[in-house]
């Protein structure tokens, strides 16, 4: 009974060994498996056979211990080890390794998968997947790329395929306005000749048709005539050239515009040279009719709106010809005051680039600061007029900028397709650079930054820390995509491995929470990097020695025993 209970006995620690060997021997097949978790093995006696039992001492007798023979070994887990492995920078943007706990999240033909292998590609339809096709799970993005949180889906890096725009909503502008220079005092003044109505005996006033209407050296204006403004100059600037068709509003018209009467004709003319009388500017700019039918035209102060408009620069059609709408354009003052120009690009939510042009003008001296009256106006305005906006920057005793008022204006974009009135804001004296007051020889200005930008394609991608997915576009906006989720469990040697780097739920797993990388006792997430195996292959060696020397023990046992048996069997003979 002995003998033959050795050789179970041995027959058991064979069994186990070469079980522990196999646990071993795959650790190192999958030294090099990226993410891979090396396990261990653990023995149990498998059972003890009692040949005596233990008896308590008395008066006669000392106490007698239980007498057992142990009946072999087992097998008493198999635990996967889940320490981190060595990081390897790959830089590869689709690569994404975990340093610290974790799992991504992926999804297989609708079922729930988890894995530490973060070897990732993109697929023909731009989705995150492993090399299996399993579909990377995380957060998308809503219109604005803002994370959304809750709901996981896949993940969609659209690589040559997303393009996007960015509309300006603030420009930052520096340099420096000279204190030096002279406060502004007048603006141009521009008369015409007289028009009038009733066979040119009565003076035009604004509410007269200018059908039938004449100059001085005219013949009577008609329907249909088309007056147009060309050549005229602000401040050295040329005007784009613009036209005026008289007639009944509404009309059909090749004409920027069309207009029946005298006071449609001084809007016009009021918009286009970008008159701006709003918010008290000084001096009562814009364009009127004098009681003797003359066409006033007063500018905005400062050398930059400086006017120059002749009467070669307003031509009418009548008779078929173009000749002078007026005999006469006389400028009678001439615009004065220090004051600057710049212009700048910035884009409406199509991307679409837009000129602007501000100037600014010194208005007023003080003893606690100067102020000067910034001017902003774009041919980009849908409207004939350019008028935009303006405002006041005062400057304290040191040159800089105290307060801003008017500092945002709004652009008419209606009829573009683009959002149809946006807001934009002139920053004088922000953190990236401001407009100062000191003494120079001229003002010098210029925008330095705006936070908008044209058309642009997603051209590359990175993965942070916290496994948000932010995309590269042409032109240099960076946007969020999307971010990567990762499960936590409570004992993740819990999970059984399904193959290709992936792992399952068990009931003592866990249910997974799933968060967001650096969050919930997960780790933070490394793109351009991979998880190496954490298989320490000295102590495999190490394991493989001493599996193989238990192995050999064993069988020797066994050698032992069958030998005795056939001892025993030679007895008989």
């Amino acid at each position: 009974m002995g003998l033959s209970n050795s050789l179970y006995t041995a027959l058991s620690g064979l069994t186990s060994h070469s079980q522990a060997l196999t646990v071993t021997g795959n650790n190192i097949a999958n030294v090099n498996t990226t993410a891979f978790k090396s396990s261990r093995v653990t023995f149990e006696t498998q059972v003890a056979q009692t040949v005596s039992q233990s008896s308590a001492p008395d008066a006669q007798l000392g106490g007698k211990n239980s007498s057992q023979v142990g009946l072999g070994v087992r097998v008493g887990a198999i635990t996967r080890i889940f320490t981190g492995g060595s990081l390897k920078p790959t830089g590869v943007n689709t690569d994404v390794a975990i340093e610290g706990n974790g799992f991504f999240v992926l999804n297989v033909s609708g079922n729930t998968r988890y894995s530490r292998d973060g070897s990732f590609l993109l697929d023909r339809d731009f989705n995150l997947v492993n090399s299996d096709g399993a579909l990377v799970q995380g957060y998308g993005v809503d219109e604005n790329f803002d994370v959304v949180q809750g709901v996981t889906n896949k993940i969609s890096v659209p690589l040559g395929a997303m393009t996007v725009a960015e509309k300006t909503t603030k420009v930052q502008f520096a340099g420096n306005l000279n204190s030096g220079g002279d406060v502004a005092t007048q603006g141009s003044l521009i008369t015409s000749g007289p028009f009038t109505t009733g066979g040119a005996i009565t003076p035009s006033v604004s509410g007269d048709a200018l059908n039938g209407m004449q100059s001085t050296s005219g013949v009577p204006f008609v329907t249909g005539d088309v007056i147009t403004i060309t050549g005229v100059t602000k401040g050295g600037a040329v005007i784009p050239d613009k036209s005026f068709e008289i007639g009944v509003a509404g009309s059909t018209t090749t004409a920027d515009t069309i207009g029946s009467t005298m006071g449609e004709l001084l809007t016009f003319l009021d918009g286009i040279l970008g008159l701006d009388s709003d918010n008290l500017a000084p001096g009562s700019p814009g364009v009127t009719i004098d009681g003797s039918g003359q066409i006033v035209i007063k500018g905005n102060f400062g050398e930059v709106n400086d006017i120059e408009f002749t009467a070669t620069n307003m031509l009418i059609n009548t008779g078929g010809a173009q000749n002078p709408m007026s005999p006469t354009m006389d400028k009678t003052v001439a615009a004065n005051g220090e004051s600057v120009r710049t212009t700048f690009v910035s884009f409406d939510s199509l991307g679409t680039p837009m000129t602007i042009n501000i100037s600014a003008v010194k208005e007023e001296e003080d003893s606690a600061g100067n102020t000067w009256r910034f001017f902003t106006q774009s041919e980009d305005d849908v409207s004939l007029d350019t008028v935009l906006g303006n405002g006041t920057i005062t400057f304290d005793t040191n040159g800089k900028v105290v307060t801003t008022t008017n500092g945002q204006f709004f652009i008419d974009r209606s009829g573009t397709g683009a959002e149809p009135s946006q807001l934009i804001t002139v920053d004088f004296s922000g953190p990236d650079g401001s407009v100062a007051q000191l003494a120079d020889e001229s003002s010098q200005i210029a925008a330095i930054s705006q936070d908008g930008s044209p058309l642009g394609t997603l051209e590359d991608f990175s993965i942070t820390e916290d496994g948000k997915i932010t995309g590269v576009f042409s032109n240099s906006l960076l946007r969020t995509l999307g971010q990567l989720v990762l499960a936590n469990f409570g004992n993740p040697a819990g999970l059984i491995e399904t193959g290709s780097n992936m792992y399952n739920i068990t009931v003592n797993s866990g249910s997974p929470q799933i968060v967001t990388p650096g969050t919930g006792g997960t780790g933070k997430t490394i793109g351009g990097a991979l998880e190496l195996s954490n298989v320490e292959l000295s102590s495999e060696f190490i394991d493989l020695i001493n599996v193989s020397t238990g192995f050999s023990a064993n069988s020797r046992v066994m050698t032992t025993s069958d030998r005795l048996i056939q001892e025993l069997l030679s007895v008989v003979r």
